[in-house]
């Protein structure tokens, strides 16, 4: 994909964003989830591809106002984080809520500065506005290849489902196809790859481990 092109991607999904961070502020709705429970178990499905047994470095790209953060503490792991945004309100809203606490780190980019042991991307596939069905999956394998190269031991991320049933699907969000990007990343990036599809969403997460 193009830089220009993804560039112009990426400032619709902040215009996004940032609105709905105006519309209801630092809550599971304020980054476009309906709710916190469901916020939650995505970050559960999601957290599976870290070993949480000892010290790691993990990137939230997408990072909106630092949710994951919390998750993380609660589950009483020692982490370093780096979290990652394209809108400014977001960063902004995560350094609120963030500021006080050690090996916290925030960046407005596109993409991660530096490399992590983990990077973790919940919901950032979701949306794709005006944009077409190439134009959005090309945003999303150049993504999926950006984390890769940002994660040591491993990444993991979520799409929305094609089986959805048709008559919930909207027209300005993307339904992945979870056959294909499993096979993607089966093949590019490591061979130990887990297709999770069985959380009661309309929904898919993929774990992507790097070391067997």
């Amino acid at each position: 994909m193009a830089e220009s092109e993804r560039m112009g991607i990426l400032s619709e999904v902040a215009s996004y964003y940032s609105n709905k961070l105006d519309e209801h502020g630092q809550s599971s709705r304020g980054v476009d989830w309906n709710d916190e429970k469901g916020q939650n178990a995505r970050f559960e499905e999601l957290c599976r591809v870290i070993d949480g047994g000892r010290p790691y470095s993990v990137t939230d790209l997408g990072c909106g106002y630092g949710a994951l953060h919390d998750h993380l503490v609660a589950k009483g792991h020692d982490f370093s984080y780096l979290g990652v945004d394209v809108a400014e309100s977001m960063i902004q809203a995560a350094r609120e809520r963030l500021q006080a606490r050690a090996k916290v780190r925030l960046l407005q980019a596109n993409s991660a500065d530096d490399v992590s042991d983990y990077s973790i991307a919940s919901g950032i596939f979701n949306v794709k506005l005006g944009r077409t069905e190439t134009e959005w999956r090309a945003y999303v394998e150049d993504t999926l290849d950006q984390l890769d190269r940002g994660s040591r031991l491993g990444f993991a991320f979520n799409c929305l489902t094609s089986y959805s049933d048709p008559e919930r699907m909207r027209a300005d969000l993307y339904y992945a196809d979870p056959c294909q990007l499993f096979d993607r990343c089966k093949r590019r990036y490591a061979r130990n790859v887990a297709l999770l599809h069985d959380y009661g969403l309309y929904e898919f997460t993929i774990l992507v481990r790097k070391l067997a």
